[in-house]
């Protein structure tokens, strides 16, 4: 059993306690959104901004926070300090409707906030084809928030990859360029210089990818924010992933095209331990 402990109305309670009825609007009509951020080895890097943009997500999603991203904070803190400082842990604040009719009503938000449990993934990586599916653009679906309504098509995406052989898959956006894998933000190195999709709505560039584009360019490396085909990261050097629950990992190989974690990856994944141990 994972140990896992719930912050709703005011106390703490264990495992994992029910939240909602059939009449919550979030349980039929998917008003919920959420955000995940980490602590592990005793460090809890960019917990701050998790918190900051789980309350940017519930505005989008037409709901009121009721509390700020202060006291979110403070909180996460008070639920990590449940466990041992080495335990790894995924800490994931949501807001969500309780009533409303299609529009939820903003006054009826609730918050809880799950702190639990979570091992990281081994740094082994994992292997890629091409989704048949697409990210949403802005006018189709809520892309700018952290929204569990978003997640039904994540899901479809992973079947698909998963009957076929591969972990994950990369994910298009709607006119067909390279938006991001289905869980995570996509990077490739070619020739030393370091590519990802430039933000256009359709994905939510990461609050782990903003952070490793940062500690590459200041360690002397060219990103580019970009365009990106399907086709470049096909005949990318390295491939690699940023994302909050694996952090930084490598892919090992893209369609039928075996790859090896290349030094630009393990740069990044070098740079971004130093950094959670400094923050």
């Amino acid at each position: 059993m994972v140990q896992a402990w719930t912050y709703v109305e005011g106390r703490w309670l264990e495992g994992n306690p029910p939240l909602m009825g059939p009449m919550t609007h979030a349980l039929w009509l998917s008003t919920l959104v959420f955000d995940g951020a980490r602590a592990f080895e005793g460090v809890a890097p960019d917990l701050d901004l998790h918190c900051a943009r789980a309350v940017r997500s519930a505005s989008s999603a037409g709901l009121k926070a009721p509390v700020t991203e202060g006291e979110i904070l403070e909180l996460c803190r008070d639920g990590i300090s449940k466990f041992s400082k080495q335990t790894a842990l995924y800490i994931r604040p949501m807001f969500f409707a309780e009533d409303g009719e299609i529009q939820p009503n903003p006054a009826s938000t609730r918050f809880a906030l799950s702190v639990y449990e979570a091992p990281l993934p081994p740094p082994t990586g994992f292997t890629v084809c091409l989704s048949p599916f697409r990210r949403p653009s802005p006018e189709s679906a809520m892309t700018d928030a952290k929204a569990a309504c978003l997640y039904p098509n994540v899901g479809r995406c992973l079947k698909d990859a998963t009957s076929r052989g591969f972990d994950n898959c990369v994910v298009l956006d709607p006119i067909g360029n390279v938006a991001e894998f289905a869980t995570s933000n996509l990077f490739f190195v070619k020739d030393g210089v370091v590519h990802t999709p430039a933000p256009n709505g359709t994905f939510l560039a990461g609050i782990t990818r903003s952070r490793v584009i940062g500690l590459l360019r200041n360690a002397g490396l060219q990103v580019h924010e970009r365009t990106i085909k399907f086709a470049d990261v096909q005949d990318a050097d390295e491939v690699f992933s940023t994302g909050n629950y694996s952090k930084v990992v490598p892919i090992t190989r893209v369609e039928q095209r075996n790859l090896q974690p290349g030094p630009v990856f393990k740069r990044a994944r070098e740079l971004y331990w130093e950094f959670a141990h400094k923050s």
